[in-house]
């Protein structure tokens, strides 16, 4: 029900290591004062496109969109590496500090955020201000920097959106009307608890995975994450208190299978198993479910995601970043147009389950479809593509919530919801080791 880490990364391979990881490393301070190269008017020159493990599976689709780029533009060359996904913003580190950053980038959020916050991305909304209107209004603003005005400093690519997945015949025997699924987070726990008290330990609601659940149930229920200044956190509040006794107690319940505190890498075989009511917010999860477990995929149900009081999702996308100082930067702009058009992106969405975060290709019918409303997969697909049409930002995971921090806030979480500690004392431990991290990053 939340946006989980299956969705958050269903994007894209997980890149290894976070941004609070790899600022250790460190990129020259030197980098913010690169100077941007300058438009000629002529699309030509040879430029290197990095793409994150895509090949094989996606070799002929990007390889096509570069024939067509290079037939429509015989001036210009463009030369692909893809690289594994392990890694991957260590390598942007040392390419930063050896100057060999590839012309177009594929950016992660993470990645985004250590490039951009070094000076080392190009403002495109600057270079091409009318091309913010291709995109769908979430995707765009996503790529924008804190302190940096109307810049934006990456183009859209893919993006996956959440979803709300269940089986429905679990559903019907917990007593709960399939037509009407939950809308918030608290009503996403009443209809856990309904589950738990009629199904005897033969099936669980939900996996409990904090680390998935977090921040985006508190940012669902009206809890603050940040100040207005943004550099301090203040979640520790009563409704996050809430949420921590709502798990304590359905856990207790055995509303949640009791290993997926500390895991939930076997949530797809739970709930194909018919062993879990809700699966993986996300619709790559129903295509996997159609294939792997076909009887499960038949009562399988999909509805528009939880999102509380805010009333929307978030968004998650993929980026392609252009290099400060490309030496070709307008082969290097209109290339990572090219590859983010609408045509392109519907392309890309025939061969992967994704969607186009450009405006004019989420309008594609593929994207309307519902079918007969029958088959879980096309209604996913529709559903998704609705959720994505009113995407904001403020439903996203801040990117001062690192992997670091998420991890402290959950050590303190599976205490209390285990019954180690109690709800309050968990929620302001958490509060204090979440600002000790963030002040300690600041400090870099």
């Amino acid at each position: 029900m939340t946006r989980s880490n299956a969705t958050r990364t269903a994007v894209a391979t997980l890149v290894a290591g976070t941004f609070l990881s790899v600022s250790a490393c460190g990129v020259s301070g030197g980098a913010a004062d690169v100077r941007q190269g300058e438009k000629t008017g002529e699309v030509a020159g040879e430029i290197t496109f990095r793409t994150l493990q895509l090949k094989p599976k996606f070799t002929a689709y990007v390889q096509g969109v570069i024939d067509a780029f290079e037939k429509k533009y015989p001036g210009a060359k463009v030369r692909w590496e893809d690289v594994p996904g392990d890694g991957y913003n260590e390598k942007l580190v040392a390419d930063a500090q050896a100057g060999a950053l590839p012309d177009v980038v594929n950016l992660s959020t993470d990645s985004f955020q250590l490039l951009g916050d070094r000076g080392l991305l190009a403002d495109v909304a600057g270079l091409d201000p009318q091309v913010a209107g291709e995109y769908v209004p979430g995707a765009w603003e996503q790529f924008k920097l804190p302190g940096k005005g109307d810049g934006v400093y990456a183009y859209p690519w893919y993006v996956t959106p959440e979803i709300l997945t269940y089986n429905k015949e679990l559903f019907e025997k917990s007593g709960l009307d399939p037509a009407q699924p939950p809308t918030s987070v608290e009503q996403f726990f009443d209809y856990a608890d309904k589950i738990a008290a009629v199904s005897g330990g033969r099936y669980s609601a939900f996996m409990a995975d904090p680390k998935g659940r977090l921040p985006g149930d508190w940012q669902k229920m009206g809890v603050p994450i940040l100040n207005e200044a943004q550099d301090r956190f203040v979640f520790d509040t009563p409704k996050a208190v809430e949420w921590v006794q709502r798990m304590k107690d359905l856990y207790a319940k055995g509303a949640m299978p009791k290993e997926s505190l500390l895991k939930s890498d076997d949530i797809n075989q739970l709930y194909g198993g018919g062993k879990l009511v809700f699966g993986p917010g996300s619709p790559g999860f129903v295509k996997d479910i159609k294939q792997n477990a076909p009887q499960i995929y038949a009562g399988t149900q999909v509805a528009g995601a939880v999102t509380g009081k805010l009333g929307h999702i978030g968004i998650y996308a993929q980026s392609l970043g252009i290099k400060k100082d490309t030496k070709h930067l307008d082969a290097a702009t209109e290339f990572a147009k090219w590859v983010t058009n609408g045509p392109n992106q519907v392309e890309f969405s025939k061969n992967a389950t994704i969607y186009p975060s450009n405006a004019r290709g989420l309008a594609d019918p593929r994207f309307a479809d519902r079918g007969d409303g029958k088959d879980a997969e096309t209604v996913a697909r529709a559903v998704g593509a609705e959720q994505l049409a009113s995407a904001a930002l403020d439903a996203n995971t801040p990117v001062q919530w690192t992997n670091q921090v998420g991890d402290a806030v959950v050590r303190e979480m599976q205490k209390a919801i285990q019954g180690e500690q109690d709800p309050q004392t968990a929620v302001r431990k958490a509060q204090e080791e979440a600002n000790q991290l963030l002040a300690k990053s600041a400090r870099k």
